[in-house]
């Protein structure tokens, strides 16, 4: 395995060398590119040699236009001038890379015959030597050369200042960046790309213009991501003030990426998921997630472009801020309550599972060896939380004054998260110290309630909190953090009705409230209830934590039915669920018939005939996934989990099949009552009915598998967008009768030369729970749509079959020996895309004996390879170390 150095946040120390003016030109040619970096620095502390980072190819260095002597350590990639001047100098280099040669899709790279780049968080040292990190910060001139019939689109940062033809069948542009950035947020393209163009008109009157670029084949799927990224303009500069600063607003579309899109000044570049969608090939989900990211990037002008983060410790500085703001948009845009909900179920689903496994780090990481292995939902989704949190406390007039201060202190510069924390303290007079601890402890808190009316008829809840340990700290202190409260009647004359409160004994009655939690045991007193209550707690998932609270199942069905906050709604259908399973499992342990659950149907009969938004309604009625029911238990049987979830969804189909039959009816009636022109193109509404139809039509092939032979024969007259044929396969796709593979065939025939719709016919293979999905994923391998080296169709594939249950946790452990050889045939050319797999044995140390040694086997196998790359063996390491 590769040696890799620790980085530790203690050790940050400010840069040797500033630099203040980058011009950079790329000359290039069909196997090479040749760059030349004049770069402008600036000597803060006059003495120290200045190192470079890089590993290009180095052809030539000068300083001041003079040869100077260097060193060069090709091993850590880094070249050092041990004595330059004490006043401001200018340092060229010359190096040469070869982009096609390039896998790691880092640095510059060709994808389909054209060239993208990938400079965050260390892509740029992979094209020439240069201080890469976040607090050097430049301004760029970029003069890109090349064959004008090859590459006849030239793109960098900024705004274009230049261009022509050359007399050898060459042409230029020259591009120029006014705006201050690190070296992570340079981007060129160059390539045979269509465009489609638009403009946008800033509230102060300066016009915009908008570019997309794809491959020609891709142009007509532009249209709702240019929508919405003008929908994102107007919104920032509505919600929070905030106007776009260039010319030009650049996006090119790659479907060649290892993220999801990537924010550089002005020239966004995006994995092709995240910006191609029509109706016919995108889902409802597709165009929701378009929307979203299309936002991020762009919202991230700001926060994360204009004000970046000082050092890479710091990301969720840029990262959990942005995606706060993108959950905000979309929130404006669609249901606010539906997609609370499913911001949740996100980070219940992968987030906390990483606060509990053996890569636990806080959002802001005290240390890392690779710095690729911290994009992680801790520090988007759990920062998201944090800065949430802040609004929480602050409400929506005290966060835009923090926010407005942040931006006057820092515009311009690298800050820290204690900066934004600083700001939002400052603005408000708000005490944040204690706030802080969200940002070095890792591990999600638990907080144990319970709830009584004591004799003077004041709600008493006492608050217990605990924070587990995790691998880089076992003693936590308690956590400052906001609790949303309000109390419910469950009494017979006034049921579901909101009961008042005071918060002091002389204070105002008020039906809910946020409380300030701040210590390891907590008594707090609502004043003047008066009468026996349920309370509703943690309303909005006011905190990221876990609640323990002993409702009885009958006070759990109070706040489904009475409780006006959805989250707290949805979330007592989760609890009821999760009992309903955990009974299962213990009747399946003993072999016992599993128990009725009347609570639960109950429950559930007043969800299918309540008059519920359609999403909501649909959420309601989805089971938690198998890692939200196991994410507090060790020894876990995944397989017993599995089944006695199963278990349930039978028993649930079974019981109400009447009622899914008549709800998917509803459904697809109201699509039906839709204008023609645009009944089955996304919009919030319908796609609210038609997640319900999907919901539903799930149900009904569960309780009656005979139906696909109907499903069948009509499936070209059901699946009139892609959302319907989603729905429809995924229905049908654990079925083990032949018009399944039918239906699956037909449809990777149907969108063979279509990319993206491959990864989903791939998704559908590795998701099937069917008895020869082994072997269905091994003849997937071998299709000619599929290729390792494409991270999409790698994570469709092998990052879907990583959550197949039964399949990966298969008693013999071949699930886990398949993946493991497909993490080290990833390192080999892609070590990010193999590490982001390697996260499927984050669950290792807390499966029961057999899976753990089986899994244990794989990962010592892994980490025994002879040239294992630092960023694999950084995960796989310390899962070994939890086992």
């Amino acid at each position: 395995m590769t040696e890799k150095t620790v980085h530790h946040l203690k050790d940050y120390q400010a840069p040797a060398y500033l630099v203040s003016q980058t011009d950079l030109s790329f000359d290039i040619y069909d196997n090479h590119t040749d760059i030349t970096a004049a770069v402008r620095f600036l000597p803060q502390r006059a003495g120290e040699p200045l190192v470079l980072d890089g590993s290009a190819e180095l052809l030539s260095v000068a300083l001041d236009g003079e040869a100077v002597p260097y060193g060069l350590d090709e091993k850590n990639g880094r070249l050092t001038i041990a004595n330059p001047p004490s006043a401001p100098f200018t340092l060229t280099t010359a190096t040469r890379v070869r982009p096609s040669e390039n896998k790691t899709l880092m640095g510059l790279y060709e994808s389909g015959g054209n060239l993208y780049t990938q400079c965050e968080p260390e892509g740029f040292r992979k094209i020439t030597y240069y201080p890469d990190r976040p607090d050097v910060m430049s301004v760029f001139t970029t003069t890109i050369t090349a064959d004008k019939v090859r590459y006849p689109v030239l793109l960098s940062n900024g705004n274009q200042i230049g261009g022509g033809e050359l007399s050898d069948g060459r042409h230029w542009a020259k591009w120029h960046d006014p705006f201050k950035k690190p070296s992570y947020l340079f981007a060129l393209v160059a390539g045979d790309l269509a465009v489609s163009r638009d403009t946008f008109t800033t509230r102060s009157g300066r016009e915009v213009a908008i570019a997309f670029y794809t491959r020609k084949e891709d142009a007509g799927k532009t249209a709702f991501a240019i929508e919405a990224l003008k929908n994102a303009m107007k919104w920032d500069e509505t919600r929070f003030g905030l106007e776009y600063d260039l010319d030009i607003y650049m996006v090119v579309a790659v479907g060649d990426f290892n993220m999801g899109a990537m924010e550089n000044k002005g020239l966004n570049i995006f994995n092709t998921s995240c910006v191609l969608a029509d109706s016919r090939t995108a889902t409802d989900a597709d165009f929701a997630r378009v929307e979203a990211v299309i936002a991020h990037e762009y919202f991230h002008n700001w926060t994360g472009n204009r004000v970046t983060c000082r050092d890479w410790f710091q990301l969720s500085l840029k990262e959990g801020l942005t995606v706060f703001r993108d959950q905000e948009f979309s929130a404006d845009r669609a249901n606010a309550a539906v997609c609370r909900i499913e911001n949740v179920a996100l980070l219940r689903a992968h987030q906390f599972p990483e606060d509990a496994g053996p890569t636990a780090h806080p959002v802001r990481p005290a240390s890392y060896e690779d710095m690729n292995n911290f994009y992680t939902m801790t520090v988007y989704e759990k920062g998201a939380e944090v800065v949430r949190m802040y609004h929480t406390f602050l409400g929506e007039e005290g966060f835009q004054k923090g926010m407005k201060l942040y931006f006057e202190r820092h515009d311009g510069q690298a800050v820290t998260c204690d900066d934004f924390r600083a700001a939002m303290a400052d603005a408000n007079g708000f005490d944040f110290e204690q706030f802080a601890l969200w940002y070095s402890q890792a591990g999600t808190p638990a907080l144990d309630i319970t709830g009584r009316l004591n004799d003077q008829g004041d709600y008493v809840l006492n608050i217990r909190q605990s924070i587990p340990p995790t691998p880089d700290m076992a003693d936590k202190q308690p956590m400052s953090m906001p609790l949303a409260v309000a109390l419910f009647s469950p009494e017979e004359d006034s049921f579901g009705e909101k009961i008042p409160f005071r918060l002091t004994p002389e204070g105002a009655p008020q039906t809910e409230a946020v409380l300030h939690i701040t210590a390891a045991e907590q008594q707090i007193t609502l004043y003047g209830a008066n009468r026996p209550a349920v309370p509703s707690l943690l309303r909005g998932f006011s905190a990221p934590v876990i609640l323990n609270y002993p409702y009885t199942d009958h006070e759990l069905g109070i706040l489904l039915s009475a409780d006006d906050d959805p989250f707290a709604k949805w979330e007592a259908a989760q609890t009821l669920y999760s009992r309903a399973v955990r009974a299962n499992q213990t009747a399946l342990s003993d072999g016992l018939p599993a128990p009725e659950h009347n609570a639960l149907m109950q429950a559930l009969e007043y969800v299918l005939n309540a008059d519920f938004n359609p999403a909501f309604q649909s959420l309601l009625l989805q089971l938690p996934p198998e890692a939200d029911l196991w994410a507090e238990d060790d020894d876990i049987d995944p397989l017993l989990v599995h089944r006695a979830r199963e278990a349930l969804l039978d028993a649930v189909a079974a019981r109400f099949l009447p009622q899914f039959r008549s709800l998917n009816r509803e459904a697809a009636a109201q699509e039906q009552a839709a204008p023609a022109a645009t009944r089955y193109e996304y919009s919030p509404d319908l796609a609210g009915w038609r997640a319900l139809r999907n919901t539903c039509r799930a149900y009904i092939l569960r309780a009656d598998p005979a139906h696909i032979a109907a499903v069948a024969e009509k499936y070209g007259e059901m699946a009139q967008n892609m959302t319907h044929e989603w729905g429809i396969l995924s229905a049908v796709n654990h079925i083990g009768r032949p018009e399944r593979d039918r239906l699956l065939a037909q449809f990777a025939e149907k969108f063979a030369d279509d990319p993206l719709v491959m990864d989903k016919y791939f998704a559908l293979t590795a998701s099937s729970r069917r008895a020869d999905t082994p072997q269905q994923i091994q003849a997937a391998l071998q299709h000619p749509a599929f290729n390792l080296q494409n991270p999409n169709k790698a994570r469709a594939l092998l990052g879907t079959f990583s959550r197949n249950v039964p399949h990966f946790h298969a008693a013999d452990g071949w699930g886990y020996r398949f993946l493991a050889d497909k993490i080290l045939e990833a390192d080999r050319f892609n070590p990010s895309l193999a590490a982001r797999l390697a996260h499927a044995f984050n669950i290792c140390r807390r499966l029961e004996p057999i899976r753990r040694n089986l899994m244990a086997e794989q990962l010592r196998r892994i980490n025994g390879t002879e040239g294992l790359s630092g960023e694999t063996g950084e995960i796989i390491g310390k899962i070994l170390q939890a086992v």
